[in-house]
């Protein structure tokens, strides 16, 4: 077998495996919009199914992750873009750790939603996780067609953009409008805002390292 053949076998190996790892964060994303509408709303029976299904894709993540970096670290492939790879997969591994975290402190604290911030809850889950989900593209055409990857990577600046701007106006709206709540509530309430701003920021992280790689690729 020739030194190329090799090289495309392992390329082709990668490519699979990166795929598999984007379907695992695509899944992981859906499981956590549900679970903070299935929390928010009291849907106790299937929150409590997000919760082991995450803990299941958190696994399978770590697995996926674990069979990346064996193939990047055989026989030196890749040698150039290996340490921009892995830095690419601790941003991934990030993403899971705050979508996986939120969902168990959603359960730990209980924190008390306001009925009238619900629907804001629940539509700041969903930009941030689009933020998240606006990567997959992104990463999957570095390995195949890196010319699409500005493309792709631009929807998560724009998510994560209008994800900032949201809980910014659920944090003005608890601390100015609610003078119901105490004080120790307003800032339970701006906790969990924050945290879930912080999977789009996380997305960010991501699509810059992607942009990064992709310029050096260009050289």
């Amino acid at each position: 077998m020739g030194l190329t053949e090799i090289f495309s076998r392992k390329s082709a190996r990668l490519e699979k495996s990166i795929g598999g790892l984007m379907e695992t964060v695509d899944q992981s994303l859906l499981v956590f919009k549900e679970g903070v509408k299935n929390y928010l709303y009291g849907d106790e029976e299937s929150f409590a199914e997000n919760l082991g299904k995450m803990a299941s894709l958190e696994t399978e993540a770590s697995s996926r992750i674990k069979e990346i970096e064996n193939i990047l670290y055989s026989r030196g492939y890749l040698i150039r873009s290996r340490g921009d790879i892995m830095r690419l997969l601790e941003r991934f591994d990030h993403i899971f750790i705050i979508i996986s975290t939120d969902l168990i402190q959603f359960e730990i604290e209980s924190p008390k939603i306001p009925q009238e911030l619900k629907r804001e809850f629940v539509k700041l889950s969903e930009l941030a996780a689009m933020a998240a989900e606006s990567t997959i593209p992104g990463t999957n055409a570095y390995f195949t067609s890196p010319k699409n990857v500005a493309e792709t990577t631009a929807q998560v600046y724009f998510y994560e953009k209008e994800a900032v701007k949201l809980s910014q106006s659920i944090k003005r709206t608890v601390f100015h409008d609610m003078d119901n709540l105490k004080l120790s509530e307003k800032f339970h309430l701006r906790y969990f805002a924050l945290h879930i701003e912080d999977l789009s920021k996380a997305a960010v992280k991501v699509a810059e390292q992607l942009s990064v790689m992709t310029i050096k690729r260009a050289l």
